[in-house]
């Protein structure tokens, strides 16, 4: 059960309301983590602002959410490992193989989504602070500068979305059930 309270689009602050709205037609169903983000409307409307120019980004959406496993399973994040596990199989059309590696945090056999999902890793490790080796081989494996910012911009989305779940602890959505994924059930 969650520790904050899950807002439906009629109990919401009225500020929150729209956001809930656009989510809910966008999933065909309210996730936890916005309903819970909508007990602070201004929380609410980053995490789906950033969503939305994370999304207009130079990775591919396969390269996003390789991101957002990898963040998401460093911060013990279930519910986002999940969702985005989700997201990369249905949408990005992964390979299970590989969602599975990005989720335990191993290499996956796809050399650029291995190099985003180990740069996302040190990014997180050295916030920031990556050493020149780490960067080289990210651009080695054909990634930009703007590719390594980008992975920056994944993380603080992810870093939002995953604090915030932890935070409230919600419980995984039926809809997202299929995807379960614990901290500590698997290496990160």
């Amino acid at each position: 059960m969650s520790r904050l309270p899950l807002h439906t689009i009629e109990s919401a602050p009225e500020a929150s309301r729209p956001f809930l709205e656009r989510s809910q037609a966008a999933n065909g169903f309210l996730p936890n983590l916005v309903a819970s983000l909508a007990n602070a409307p201004v929380a609410l409307e980053t995490y789906l602002s950033v969503g939305e120019i994370n999304g207009r980004s130079g990775l591919t959406l396969a390269e996003r959410e390789a991101v957002q496993i990898t963040a998401a399973a460093i911060h013990g994040c279930g519910f986002c490992v999940a969702g985005h596990t989700a997201v990369a199989l249905k949408k990005a059309q992964l390979p299970e193989a590989v969602v599975q590696a990005l989720r335990e945090g191993r290499p996956g056999g796809d050399a650029r989504l291995d190099a985003v999902a180990a740069f996302a890793r040190e990014v997180i490790a050295t916030r920031g602070a990556v050493p020149d080796a780490a960067l080289a081989a990210f651009r080695a494996a054909g990634f930009s500068d703007a590719n390594a910012l980008e992975v920056v911009l994944g993380v603080s989305l992810a870093t939002l979305c995953n604090f915030a779940n932890n935070l409230a602890q919600n419980e995984l959505n039926p809809q997202l059930a299929a995807y379960r994924w614990e901290a500590g059930a698997h290496a990160a």
